[in-house]
């Protein structure tokens, strides 16, 4: 008669899971789909920002280098105009120093003229004028051939004198005017730089708050992902795990994974209640406050599933075992994996756990692993009703496929 009533209650229990738990845990994974889809497209948005954000920087940084450069090019220039103005000064002083000169070689030459006007006539004077040879025009060589040379040694220098001053004086004012052509040129460019910087500051600002802002939305997103599947582990580590578990077990680790699949999405799912805010039975209560204080948890401080709107819920980690379930495995797990006390939120000894639970179930061959499958979801390979033995075979199917999926990858 006991054992009617544990079939029966089993077969209630299995008919909760189909008919309310289900349900939920599909609601539950859709919740997690969905705001893990929010999370990739966050992403994708914070990676262009952050993209931006670095191609303002590099182009505030080209500009701040390029106003740096014109700003030097100014103060070189001014320094520049600044050397070619005394140049200038230096250069219009040696100016009236040839001016001075010229006008005492024209006084020399008045008096030379004068000296031979006598003798010559108005054709002397009007070959001096005209800047002919004057000493055609000495109608005494002997007397007057050295004053002539003399005479026009006189109008080359002045001559000379007059076209050096003119060229030195052009030359410095053409130098000055380019000094100064080059100083408007380069504070024009600085004010465009300063306007594009200031311009960039104020993008790079804007962007560097838009950053901040999809960062502050991505944690919160990730804050509720981790709300709703608990703590969300590294696949890379659940294959290691699970290969280490399948070389202590004799599990394959195929179906190792298409379990931890089957059970927690490879740990994405692990539970998003804490002891206070979910229903745990009595039995499990007590052990689960066990675990906790030999592990030095907090009572609240980890992820167990929820209970659904009827029945419990207490199942802890990637293997999701239930508290009581766990005891029965502690000392395997201890030894396998060296941890003592083991932790369930622990990969490498909640995937032990379930090993060993699907090898006592007859997974170490590959023609037992149907059997266990049904064993670690339902059990039992018998349920007492139609419904529960659909619910049960599917699952197994299931995890076969999942198995077969991992063992051609």
């Amino acid at each position: 008669m006991k054992q009617v009533f544990r079939i029966l209650a089993f077969s209630v229990a299995v008919l909760i899971v189909g008919t309310i738990v289900v349900p939920a845990l599909v609601a539950y994974a859709q919740d997690a789909s969905s705001i893990q889809d929010d999370i990739s497209s966050l992403n994708k948005k914070l990676q262009k920002a952050q993209a931006k954000q670095d191609a303002l920087a590099g182009q505030l940084s080209q500009i701040n280098s390029s106003l740096t450069a014109a700003q030097k090019v100014i103060a070189a220039t001014k320094v520049r105009i600044a050397a070619a103005t005394n140049d200038i000064d230096r250069k219009q002083g040696e100016i009236d120093l040839i001016q001075n000169r010229i006008d005492e070689n024209k006084i020399i030459l008045t008096g030379l003229v004068r000296q031979i006007q006598s003798e010559s006539g108005d054709s002397l004077f009007s070959a001096v004028l005209s800047g002919e040879d004057v000493t055609r025009e000495l109608t005494n060589p002997d007397t007057y051939q050295s004053v002539g040379e003399r005479m026009n040694a006189i109008l080359a220098d002045i001559r000379s004198s007059q076209d050096q001053a003119v060229q030195a004086k052009s030359d410095l004012e053409a130098l000055k005017q380019a000094h100064e052509a080059t100083l408007g040129n380069k504070l024009q460019e600085k004010q465009a730089l300063a306007a594009d910087q200031q311009s960039t500051q104020a993008d790079l600002a804007e962007q560097t708050a838009t950053v901040a802002e999809l960062q502050k939305k991505l944690q919160k997103l990730r804050d509720d992902l981790s709300s709703l599947l608990g703590t969300v582990v590294s696949t890379d580590d659940v294959k290691e795990a699970a290969g280490i578990a399948s070389k202590a077990t004799g599990v394959r680790k195929s179906f190792i994974l298409a379990e931890l699949t089957q059970e927690s999405g490879l740990g994405r799912y692990t539970g998003g209640c804490t002891y206070k805010n979910t229903r745990v039975k009595s039995a499990d209560a007590t052990v689960f406050k066990q675990i906790m204080k030999e592990l030095g948890y907090d009572i609240n401080s980890r992820k167990i599933s929820c209970a659904g709107k009827v029945g419990y819920g207490g199942a802890m980690g990637i293997a999701q075992f239930m508290p009581t379930t766990w005891l029965g495995y502690k000392s395997y797990i201890a030894n396998a994996t060296g941890h003592n006390p083991p932790d369930p939120w622990s990969v490498i000894d909640g995937v032990m756990g379930m090993a060993k639970k699907l090898a006592n179930g007859g997974a170490t061959s590959k023609k037992g692993e149907y059997n266990a499958s049904m064993l670690y979801y339902c059990g039992t390979t018998k349920p007492a009703s139609a419904a529960i033995r659909t619910a049960c075979n599917n699952y197994a199917k299931n995890v076969q496929s999942l198995a077969n999926g991992y063992e051609n990858d």
